[in-house]
């Protein structure tokens, strides 16, 4: 019998309000609705539909998947013929999401059509056009079943995928993702992330020890990795979180890890305990000061971040414009207060209703879906993307929270500086705090931070002269001034890397307003295919076996190497 062959794909590349696309859509979460407002300064990596190369690592059937094809692209790996072929979308992306279906169709006929992602919280009615079976659940159960293969159980089998995060054009630091679980409990009435799993949290590697094995065949393929963690409210599980702490500490190894938490979770635990774990950076909800969501109850959030910053804890903070509570006194008066704890970034979205949220049962429920929305279902998909506003607000015009949300982004710029200085600040902070500590897990954190600033060192010189006023570039020479009196004097070398650093600002203001070089190419990963060599390494749980492949799988085409790192700071 011919084994049945599957091939799992983004939808097709370029995007871009130029391509139709709303203004948040693209490859990259922070330069697009994060950094947007910091231009030359903004962070830069590419995120891939990773769930793809999750679920294609985990099956038994031959496996290809296509990361941002164009048409092109796509239509020449359909003609190969496969069964089954995977679409992988959001439902700001439900237009292309259609093209690359209509090509599906046309190019391989007889294939049946899956989709997934975080668009199938659209109902079947809608999609039913389009596919003949719909992914919303944890993807691996999911196929695995649709391919008549055996469950296998949790931990399965986790790819090594990392990212390059590039600041001025420049690799700073190479990113290994870790997906620890999937949904979150805490249920807040817009998200669709938890209300997806149904508030269930899925855990993909059950045990501290397994996420902890996971971070340590990362750091042997390249020690140099840093780590973010994928679930959405990791500290939540304390006993797991624990785990994790004690791996780290009978390993001697220290990681850099970014993680995505809540007030709640964060107010079980000691600073000492999240630096112990090596966590030295956070996502955590803001939002607003009267949105009563019960993941904000705990500790005061004044002392969580100015506790964290002075530890060297980086803290992205996420706000909202659009409660019905607010207007542009409230928001500003919200927005002067979390500029006070200077978070290391800041992404500032509109309340917005998405299908499956309580949020948007209510305001279909109540009739307040916008006017020129109404009987449009496909303008509303692309449009809702955290940018647009698509509902009545009770005293605010969508003009006026547009605006609004426009200014939060500038002044967050104009008054706190660039991001990457800021996660400078926080780590000079956090090495003053745990340089003299009696913990050897803290003094070890303390040199990272150390080495992190040094690395920091030719980046001062493209602040102080291309910063956006005069009082931040100010600030920056104060901050590199006091990082050469903590750490060192720059050397020769450094100061010639500085004048580069200040060449590649200038490059990638240039490409930025031509719009150059600004979309991947296709990323083509094969798995168990006969006759191509499968290019990925895989972690497996070791009461399973051990799997060691050849290369980890990036971002880019060539295997990632030990080589000393770039004069740009590791900084997320």
């Amino acid at each position: 019998m011919t084994p049945k062959k599957v091939l799992l794909t983004s939808v097709c590349r370029p995007f871009g309000t130029e391509y139709g696309d709303a203004d948040s859509v693209g490859y990259e979460l922070l330069h697009k609705q994060v950094t947007r407002a910091q231009g030359i300064f903004s962070p830069r990596a590419v995120q891939v539909q990773y769930s793809l190369e999750y679920i294609a690592a985990n099956l038994e059937t031959p496996a290809v998947v296509l990361q941002y094809p164009s048409r092109s692209e796509l239509i020449r790996e359909l003609k190969k013929g496969y069964d089954y072929v995977g679409v992988s979308f959001i439902m700001a992306l439900f237009h292309k999401m259609k093209d690359a279906v209509a090509l599906i169709r046309k190019y391989s006929p007889h294939s049946k059509i899956i989709l997934g992602g975080y668009g199938t919280v659209l109902s079947d009615e809608v999609l039913a056009p389009f596919g003949d079976y719909f992914c919303r659940e944890e993807g691996v159960t999911f196929f695995r079943r649709l391919l008549g293969e055996t469950p296998i159980p949790k931990p399965y089998k986790h790819p090594l995928i990392v990212s390059d995060l590039k600041i001025f054009s420049i690799r700073a630091s190479r990113t290994g993702k870790i997906f620890a679980g999937l949904g979150c409990p805490n249920g807040c009435d817009f998200c669709c992330t938890s209300h997806f799993f149904k508030r269930r949290h899925v855990k993909l590697l059950p045990e501290g020890k397994d996420i902890f094995s996971v971070v340590e065949k990362f750091l042997d393929q390249d020690p140099n990795t840093v780590f973010i963690i994928f679930d959405e409210d990791f500290l939540l599980n304390k006993s797991r979180a624990l785990e994790f702490r004690d791996c780290v500490k009978k390993s001697g190894r220290l990681p850099s890890i970014f993680v995505f938490s809540s007030i709640k979770a964060i107010s079980q635990y000691k600073v000492e305990e999240i630096l112990e774990m090596g966590i030295d950076g956070f996502w955590v909800g803001y939002e607003g000061t009267k949105s009563g969501y019960g993941k904000q109850q705990g500790r005061p959030v004044e002392d969580i971040f100015t506790e964290f910053r002075q530890h060297g804890i980086t803290i992205l903070a996420s706000m909202i414009v659009g409660f019905d509570y607010q207007n542009h006194d409230v928001v500003a008066a919200e927005l002067d207060g979390l500029m006070k704890l200077k978070p290391s970034l800041s992404q500032i979205l509109i309340y917005g209703p998405v299908p499956s949220t309580p949020f948007y049962d209510r305001i279909m429920e109540q009739g307040l879906l916008r006017d020129d929305y109404q009987g449009q279902p496909e303008k509303f998909y692309k449009r809702a993307d955290g940018f647009t506003t698509m509902i009545k607000h009770p005293t605010l015009s969508p003009t006026q929270i547009e605006g609004i949300q426009q200014w939060c982004y500038e002044q967050d710029f104009q008054r706190l500086g660039p991001s990457i200085f800021r996660v400078v600040e926080s780590w000079l902070l956090g090495y003053h705090t745990l340089k003299n500590s009696a913990n050897p897990l803290l003094q070890a954190k303390a040199r990272f931070y150390a080495k992190e600033i040094r690395k920091s060192y030719p980046i001062f010189l493209a602040g102080r002269l291309l910063g956006p006023n005069r009082t931040i570039r100010q600030w920056i020479g104060d901050l590199a001034k006091k990082s050469h009196e903590a750490i060192g004097k720059p050397t020769l070398i450094e100061r010639a890397l500085s004048l580069v650093a200040v060449g590649a600002a200038l490059w990638t203001g240039f490409t930025l307003k031509f719009n150059l070089f600004q979309h991947p190419s296709l990323r083509r990963t094969a798995y168990r295919v006969a006759g191509e060599k499968q290019t990925v390494t895989l972690w497996e749980s070791p009461a399973v076996q051990d799997v060691d492949q050849e290369t980890v799988l990036t971002d880019r085409a060539e295997p990632p190497t030990a080589e000393k790192p770039g004069p740009i700071p590791a900084a997320f």
